[in-house]
C-alpha cells in the first residue's frame, strides 16, 4: 500500500483494519489542509498575482486573526504529508517495480508538468513546481540515504529555513525529509495506536505556539524587517500547524470521527484535482465579484466556502463512481505507465 501526499493511494487494498484508519487519518489531514491552503490563496489568486510577502501587515482585526490562523499555518502540513506519501509510495514500488526510482522519477516529473501548466497559464503562485522540483532534488537522491541521515538533514534543513531564511518554501525540503524519515522509522503506521503521545506533542505545540506568536505580531507591528519578526513568523507557523495536526489526530478518536471524515476526506482523496480546479473557480469568481484587493475578509472567506462547498460535493459525487480523481487518475498513469482502472463497477 502506498499512499501519496497530493491525493494518491496506489496498489492493493490493506488487509489489517489499522493500515485503512491510518490512510483515512492521511486523508483527513490533507483535506484540512487543502481548505486552509484555498483561504490563504483566495485573495492572491484573484489578485493574479503570487503570494503575499513577509512583510504584509493585517489593517483589520478580523484580518489580523485570519492571518494568525491560516497564515504559513497550512503549506507545511501539506508538504509534511507530501514526504509521508512519497516515501509511502518507495515501498509499494519496491514491492512492485523492478525499477523503484523511475516510478518516483515519471511521477515528480508529471507533477512538474502539471505545476508548469498551472504556473505559466492561471497562477504564477503555484507550489506544484516547487513541489516537483525540491522532490527531484532532495526527495528522489535521499532515497539512497540511511533513514538516520534522513533524520537529522530534516531538523538542520528546518532549523536554518526558520532562523536564516524566513520560511515559506526554504522550509519546504526540511519537511519532506521530516516525513520521509517519521515514515521510515515507522512512526506514520503507528499514528492511531496511542493517544497520549500525540496529545503530549500537540500541547507542547500549542504552548510553545503562543508567546511566539505574540512574538510575531508584535514584531510585525513595530517592523515587518527586524529579526525578531523573520523568525517569529515561520516559527509561529510551524508550531500551530503541528498543533493543528495532533488536534485533527485526537478528534479522529471521538465521535467527531464520522463528521470529519465525512467533510475533509473526499477533498483530501482528491486533492490534486481540487488544488488545481480551486484555481479556475476563484478566477472565475474574480471576474464576476472584482478586484480581490477590495475584498474584506468576510468577502474572501465566503469565496473560500463557496468553492470548498461545490469541490466537496463535486469530490463526494465523483467518488462514489470512480476510485480516483481524474487528475490523479492520470498521475497514476504516468506513474506506473499503466492504465489503472477509474470506474467502480457494481
Amino acid at each position: 500500500m502506498s499512499w501519496d501526499g497530493l491525493g494518491d493511494v496506489d496498489g492493493p487494498r490493506p488487509a489489517a483494519n489499522q493500515a485503512q484508519k491510518r490512510i483515512v487519518a492521511l486523508d483527513v489531514l490533507r483535506g484540512f489542509a487543502l481548505c486552509g491552503i484555498l483561504l490563504a490563496n483566495v485573495k492572491p489568486i484573484a489578485h493574479r498575482g503570487g503570494e503575499l510577502g513577509t512583510g504584509h501587515v493585517p489593517e483589520t482585526t478580523a484580518a489580523t486573526v485570519l492571518h494568525l490562523l491560516v497564515d504559513q499555518r497550512f503549506f507545511p502540513i501539506f508538504s509534511f504529508l507530501f514526504g509521508v506519501g512519497f516515501s509511502l509510495l518507495l515501498e509499494s514500488a519496491q514491492a512492485r517495480a523492478r525499477q523503484p526510482r523511475v516510478v518516483l522519477l515519471r511521477r515528480l516529473l508529471a507533477l512538474l508538468t502539471v505545476g508548469l501548466f498551472h504556473f505559466l497559464v492561471l497562477w504564477e503562485g503555484d507550489i506544484l513546481t516547487v513541489y516537483a522540483t525540491l522532490g527531484l532534488l532532495v526527495l528522489l537522491p535521499t532515497t539512497w540515504v540511511p533513514r538516520r541521515v534522513v533524520a537529522i538533514a530534516a531538523g538542520v534543513l528546518i532549523v536554518l529555513s526558520v532562523t536564516l531564511l524566513g520560511g515559506w518554501y526554504s522550509v519546504v525540503p526540511g519537511l519532506f525529509l521530516l516525513g520521509s524519515a517519521l515514515t521510515r522509522y515507522g512512526v506514520v503506521s503507528k499514528i492511531n495506536l496511542s493517544s497520549r503521545p500525540t496529545a503530549l506533542l500537540g500541547l507542547i505545540f500549542a504552548l510553545v505556539a503562543v508567546p511566539t506568536t505574540v512574538i510575531q505580531l508584535r514584531a510585525g507591528a513595530l517592523n515587518p524587517d527586524s529579526t525578531s519578526f523573520r523568525i517569529a513568523y515561520p516559527a509561529a507557523g510551524l508550531l500551530t500547524a503541528g498543533a493543528y495536526v495532533c488536534g485533527i489526530l485526537l478528534l479522529l478518536r471521538t465521535r467527531l470521527a464520522g463528521p470529519m471524515t465525512a467533510v475533509f476526506r473526499p477533498l483530501g482523496r482528491m486533492a490534486l484535482t481540487n488544488y488545481l480546479t480551486a484555481t479556475v473557480l476563484v478566477l472565475a469568481i474574480s471576474v464576476v465579484v472584482g478586484d480581490s484587493d477590495r475584498w474584506p475578509v468576510g468577502g474572501m472567506v465566503a469565496v473560500a466556502a463557496a468553492v470548498l462547498l461545490m469541490q466537496w460535493m463535486w469530490s463526494v459525487l465523483w467518488l462514489r463512481r470512480c476510485h480516483q480523481g481524474p487528475v490523479e487518475w492520470l498521475w497514476r498513469w504516468v506513474t506506473w505507465w499503466q492504465r489503472p482502472p477509474l470506474r467502480r463497477w457494481r
